[in-house]
């Protein structure tokens, strides 16, 4: 079975989240929109759309996105079996969030590594 398969999203919190989005809007031309990030359509050498996105998106640091963990940032990875990425960690005895979250945006379930921190799987709907 295939695991991880890329990275969905790259989250981080910000002592002054509007400020920090501001920054990376001027100095380095991301699209910051109003809920916090962008989404970076994947393409290929030639430009042409590939049907994937990158998600990068600073939130307030009293944000408790990330919880229980309390690192200043998530990474969200792509798979493309969410269900049994999840069966296969709980049975290798990690410390898989009781949560799955399925919508419109695909589906979603947490696991956290040995340091504490939050990570994000993701399971994008057909086409994407």
């Amino acid at each position: 079975m295939k695991r991880v398969t890329g990275i969905g999203g790259i989250f981080f919190k910000a002592k002054n989240a509007p400020a920090l989005q501001a920054w990376y809007k001027v100095h380095l031309g991301i699209d910051v929109q109003d809920w916090g990030g962008t989404a970076f359509n994947w393409a290929d050498s030639d430009g042409k759309p590939t049907g994937g996105t990158t998600v990068w998106s600073v939130a307030s640091r009293e944000s408790d996105s990330f919880a229980p963990s309390t690192a200043s940032f998530m990474i969200n990875y792509r798979v493309e079996d969410l269900y049994a990425v999840v069966t296969a960690l709980k049975a290798e005895g990690c410390n898989v969030l009781d949560k799955i979250d399925d919508s419109e945006y695909g589906k979603f379930a947490w696991v956290i590594d040995p340091e504490g921190n939050k990570v994000e799987l993701w399971q994008p709907p057909v086409g994407q």
